[in-house]
């Protein structure tokens, strides 16, 4: 099996200098404009990050399923930039976990969790929510996309402190069935491709086309960060639509 959950890399954030830091996180990616990603939110054990995650609206976080284990206590840091400093950021405590019923690791599927947390959050310039799909249409082959994180940049590797983003683009279905086999399922899975991508610790955060998160960051090579020969898949967000409808509409 080539295929791992990009969440299983997390380790301990370090203090790094500005020199340092300019070659860490999302894979051949840049420094976020400060708080210019409002949605993006820390998925932290033990006040270490494991995951990314963002806003969908002011009680809801949508991550992935693989972010978290069966009795696992998360708690979300909205607002941040730096989780070194969490200047403008706050912490929440998780109200109640909703991991889809069907997740399953091997092979993925339904890899996609929604968060409600104890609080809502007020919009504010650090502090916003992210639209998604309103139907099921499928995002154009090439459109360009991003992706954002506090991950490493490359495999086992030091996460950032700082939130990163890098530009990706929407892969042909065909192209991702034959990269990846029986483990992709076009109806609820999306890949990308391009010179940045993401990378452990990035998992559950969102690939956003234009001002709406898409997809889910999920799972990659087993051996690479953003490899070549296995893009990186991401669970469709519309393809759960009416299950995230019935979470949020039914708490």
């Amino acid at each position: 099996m080539i295929t791992i959950s990009v969440l299983l890399l997390a380790s301990l954030l370090p203090h790094l200098t500005f020199t340092d830091r300019v070659n860490v996180g999302i894979v051949n990616g840049k420094e976020a404009k400060p708080h210019s990603r409002p949605y993006m939110v820390s998925l932290q054990s033990n006040k270490t990050h494991i995951c990314g995650g963002f806003l969908i609206s002011d009680e809801f976080v949508l991550t992935a399923a693989h972010c978290r284990n069966r009795s696992e206590f998360l708690t979300i840091v909205v607002g941040a930039h730096n989780l070194n400093t969490m200047e403008g950021a706050a912490r929440i405590q998780v109200k109640s976990y909703h991991k889809h019923l069907d997740y399953s690791k091997t092979p993925h599927r339904n890899d996609i969790m929604l968060l409600r947390l104890q609080k809502k959050v007020k919009k504010k310039k650090h502090v916003k929510w992210i639209s998604i799909p309103m139907t099921g249409e499928d995002i154009e082959t090439d459109s360009v996309c991003s992706v954002a994180g506090w991950g490493s940049s490359v495999l086992n590797g030091t996460q950032s402190p700082i939130l990163m983003e890098a530009n990706v683009k929407i892969m042909n279905k065909a192209k991702c069935k034959r990269s990846w086999g029986k483990d992709f399922l076009p109806s609820q899975m999306m890949c990308v491709y391009g010179k940045g991508g993401t990378c452990g610790g990035d998992s559950g955060g969102p690939l956003v086309c234009g001002n709406t998160a898409v997809g889910v960051t999920s799972f990659g090579d087993y051996n690479h960060c953003n490899s070549p020969k296995h893009p990186e898949v991401y669970t469709k967000i519309s393809a759960f639509l009416p299950w995230i409808k019935n979470i949020i509409g039914n708490v």
